[in-house]
């Protein structure tokens, strides 16, 4: 029987095999990436609120300043995911994952201005070896060009996540994933309703099915997994282990949806990533 510390490890390994699927969505629901959003958002919100209820945890706030910050945070979210979708809708699975994969180089720059950190020259060369990357992994830089507006939509993703992942920290010693989970998850469907009735979309039942199957099987369960294996793996362990989001969505978008990419985005994901792995293993120090 593996001991307390591998079942941890294979539950964050599963969890982040599970995120890293969630990029094939994008492809496979045929909604906006608004209502797309908003359909996983609600699943996932009312998914981790029935958890806390069956595991008796505390689903009050703390403070009623909170609820204002996770105004805020709900608004990165909601801005975050739509933006991640849209990449993926308008450029490819691995441009969407890999362009969202720049955060952590950009929460080396956002941390110090948020707690009083120093930045170093190594933060700079990183971020830019980081979008030298990006260069390869984008075939031109031409606006009018899908790939490209998928790849700056995929960057503002992470750019957005960066934030919402430094403001997340101020939070964890006062609340649970969970409920952090819960609360911006709640808030960021609210901001999204809206473009429900101004698009009017027609919902058809694979759509319902897949959005349903994505808030709850790919959102909520591996977020509650991931947090679960984090009892027993270094914080630093579990960054390594998240790395591997974009490499696990890839290649399961090349088995189930045949996406797969060229060199060029090859060798450009492998920068990026080489510098995300440098930048995670760096934080941690």
């Amino acid at each position: 029987m593996p001991d307390n510390k591998s079942r941890s490890l294979m539950q964050i390994h599963f969890a982040v095999l599970l995120f890293g699927l969630t990029g094939v969505f994008g492809k496979l629901i045929t909604l906006p990436s608004t209502i797309l959003v908003l359909g996983r958002l609600i699943s996932s919100s009312v998914s981790i609120f029935a958890y806390m209820k069956l595991m008796k945890k505390d689903t009050k706030l703390k403070n009623r300043k909170h609820f204002l910050s996770f105004i805020l945070l709900g608004f990165l979210l909601a801005v975050h995911w739509t933006t991640f979708y849209e990449s993926i809708k308008l450029s490819t699975v691995a441009i969407g994952l890999l362009t969202f994969s720049t955060f952590p180089v950009f929460v080396t720059f956002i941390e110090p201005y948020f707690f009083k950190e120093k930045l170093q020259v190594s933060d700079i060369v990183t971020a830019i070896v980081t979008f030298i990357g990006i260069f390869f992994v984008v075939p031109e830089f031409e606006f009018g060009n899908d790939m490209t507006i998928g790849a700056l939509l995929g960057i503002l993703s992470g750019f957005t996540y960066a934030f919402l992942s430094v403001l997340n920290r101020k939070f964890t010693e006062d609340y649970s994933g969970a409920m952090i989970a819960f609360c911006e998850q709640s808030t960021a469907a609210v901001f999204l309703i809206p473009y429900y009735f101004i698009i009017q979309p027609v919902v058809s039942l694979s759509n319902i099915f897949l959005t349903i199957l994505l808030g709850t099987i790919f959102t909520a369960l591996p977020h509650t997994m991931f947090i679960g294996g984090m009892k027993y793996v270094k914080t630093q362990t579990a960054g390594i282990i998240t790395c591997l989001e974009p490499l696990y969505g890839i290649i399961l978008a090349g088995i189930l949806i045949h996406e797969v990419p060229d060199f060029k985005v090859i060798v450009g994901g492998i920068i990026i990533l080489g510098t995300v792995f440098y930048s995670t293993l760096k934080s941690k120090k």
